[in-house]
């Protein structure tokens, strides 16, 4: 069995919603993807029963606070366990280049010297250029490049036990990537806002989608299962609600918006 655990779902700026991180769980460990922007990456991984010292894998998509600030944090308690010899297993950190010179240059200005001499013992950085292949808990991930208008960012795709299934990263995607994920079972792509509110949260300008145009396009590509996060948080408890009915008038297959800490299961639906 295949788990998507959503450690938070919100965008850069929400306050109640922890920012969009997640792990990949399968019998082999956790993959982390993002760690959000605080110290509550540690809390949010022990509320869903993952010790963070477990953690072998990690991938930062893209250098944006709400996306790698929480590295740090978990740098600093990985180093600590080490130093005291409870962690002697390295961990593998995987990003693009323009993620690995930021995490250089913040380590070396907010560790201990000790602690940043420690994280360069125990963790071996992937730099990943577009296109790089890795096995991560028995599973071959694809890493490309997606074209951001901002920082530098790449997402993956991969398959579990065949099912086909992409993490698109927090733009919207590009035209010249659709091909890579055409057809695929389950696809995690970013909603900023409703359609309706884009003039208040301006997704468009901050290179971003609404549930609507992204809901549109994975209906084009027949995507089976659509996972939206990195949202806004103005509607609560109703956000999931309000989300799932927009996407549903633009989008035929099934709708995924998960909540804070809530575990999807990735299962084979293509007989439903």
């Amino acid at each position: 069995m295949y788990k998507i655990i959503m450690l938070g779902t919100g965008n850069g700026g929400t306050m109640d919603l922890y920012n969009t991180c997640f792990a990949v769980q399968n019998e082999k460990g956790n993959f982390l993807v993002d760690t959000g922007g605080s110290n509550e990456i540690i809390k949010r991984l022990s509320q869903v029963g993952i010790d963070y010292k477990s953690i072998r894998h990690i991938f930062i998509s893209h250098s944006h606070t709400d996306h790698i600030l929480g590295l740090f944090w978990y740098f600093k308690r990985i180093s600590i366990d080490a130093l005291h010899g409870y962690v002697k297993e390295k961990i593998n950190v995987y990003c693009n280049d323009e993620v690995y010179t930021a995490i250089k240059e913040v380590a070396k200005y907010i560790l201990p010297k000790e602690l940043n001499d420690v994280i360069y013992d125990i963790v071996e950085f992937k730099v990943l250029s577009d296109g790089d292949k890795y096995e991560i808990n028995g599973v071959e991930y694809e890493f490309f490049d997606i074209l951001a208008k901002g920082n530098k960012q790449f997402g993956f795709k991969c398959e579990f036990d065949k099912i086909k299934f992409a993490f698109l990263g927090d733009e919207t995607l590009k035209p010249a990537l659709y091909n890579k994920i055409e057809n695929y079972d389950y696809v995690m792509h970013e909603a900023f806002c409703l359609d309706a509110e884009e003039n208040i949260f301006h997704a468009y300008e901050k290179n971003h989608s609404t549930t609507k145009s992204v809901s549109e396009v994975m209906n084009k590509l027949n995507i089976k299962n659509l996972i939206l996060y990195h949202t806004e948080e103005s509607h609560k408890e109703k956000r999931k609600q309000f989300y799932t009915n927009e996407a549903q008038e633009y989008f035929n297959g099934n709708i995924i918006v998960p909540d804070d800490l809530e575990t999807i299961k990735i299962i084979d639906n293509s007989s439903l």
